[in-house]
């Protein structure tokens, strides 16, 4: 028998050592997220928490996964990479508020054809800053190399969060009709309905280097402004009291997502000239011909989280916020009913 050319994994197109050399490099990023509770560094074959040490007494743990969507389409071809790092968190850890919980810790999902640490390093970077801000550490993740999986440069990212709150302090708890509705400004599009946003750039021939039709720099680079993390805001608000339930807008808008955390029997007015329609949404309107309703059930349309709380705590909370770093608009009020009723015209 003659012997064959010998084969080894770099040769299929894994390299190994570029693995290990990027768990070394994104060791100092996970350590700056560390945080009480965390029991070891990156490199084990899973990541240990300790909950006493994280101060909880009878917790109940909380997770959340989420990706990015088609943004990433538009941080690859832009080469502009940390921000859908923060995205990733913000996803999920915005998610876990919703319920009470703060976030403790997160893992990645890193997915690609053929390992470029300079970029994966960009990612991850965005991850760890994105965990610094919320209060979670990143404990641990996966970088999964895949040749013939995907074409050249591209890449696919997953999160997965854990958080905790003590037994009894769910969210929503205690919604009532007329509690008022606090929307806390997005810092635009976020993560949400970039299919769309896509469609409309193509359809107006605009490259993603172009000049930003409403505001300074390029469209990319406006469209990539990462999506606002509320952790730290949102738990303040809790603590301080008068807070029944927080709806994170995503997919789906105002128009799915506040239901969520409405009882039975319960809907609500939102007064749609109680904020401004950010520039960006506007463009959308206008360039892509979408009407109101499509835009509030595909995008955030400028509020990226709502807070219900009980009336005579509106002004106190609404103030917390803003001092918290919030911008805060008074957007209606929980009604008897179903689902979610606009008054006046988007835009």
């Amino acid at each position: 028998m003659t012997q064959k050319n010998g084969l080894t994994y770099a040769r299929s197109g894994v390299d190994i050592d570029a693995g290990e050399a990027l768990v070394e490099r994104i060791k100092p990023a996970a350590a700056r997220t560390a945080r009480p509770g965390v029991m070891a560094g990156l490199g084990g074959f899973g990541a240990l928490f300790d909950l006493k040490a994280a101060g909880y007494a009878d917790p109940v743990l909380v997770a959340a996964t989420d990706g990015v969507g088609t943004k990433l389409r538009i941080a690859i071809d832009t080469g502009t990479l940390a921000g859908v790092g923060i995205d990733l968190v913000a996803m999920c850890v915005n998610d876990l508020v919703c319920q009470g919980a703060e976030p403790l810790f997160f893992l990645d999902y890193f997915a690609t054809g053929r390992l470029e640490p300079d970029a994966a390093a960009d990612v991850i970077e965005g991850i760890a800053d994105g965990c610094a801000r919320s209060g979670a550490a990143l404990i641990g993740g996966e970088t999964a190399e895949m040749p013939g999986m995907y074409g050249a440069g591209d890449f696919d990212l997953a999160g997965f969060a854990v958080g905790a709150m003590e037994r009894g302090q769910a969210l929503p708890s205690g919604v009532s009709e007329g509690d008022m509705l606090l929307g806390l400004a997005s810092d635009g599009v976020h993560s949400n309905g970039f299919s769309l946003v896509r469609l409309v750039a193509e359809r107006a021939g605009l490259a993603w280097d172009a000049p930003c039709p409403w505001g300074a720099g390029s469209l990319g680079a406006a469209l990539l402004t990462p999506t606002r993390l509320y952790v730290k805001p949102a738990l303040a608000a809790r603590c301080a009291g008068g807070v029944r339930a927080l709806a994170h807008i995503t997919g789906g808008g105002l128009t799915e997502n506040l239901p969520r955390v409405l009882p039975e029997g319960l809907g609500a007015e939102i007064d749609l000239a109680a904020w401004a329609l950010p520039p960006v949404f506007g463009w959308i309107m206008t360039e892509g011909g979408v009407d109101g309703a499509e835009m509030l059930r595909s995008f955030n349309c400028g509020i990226g989280m709502v807070a219900v709380v009980a009336p005579d705590r509106a002004d106190a909370l609404a103030a917390l916020l803003r001092a918290e770093g919030e911008t805060v608009h008074r957007i209606g009020r929980v009604t008897a009913g179903q689902g979610v009723a606009y008054r006046g015209a988007l835009g």
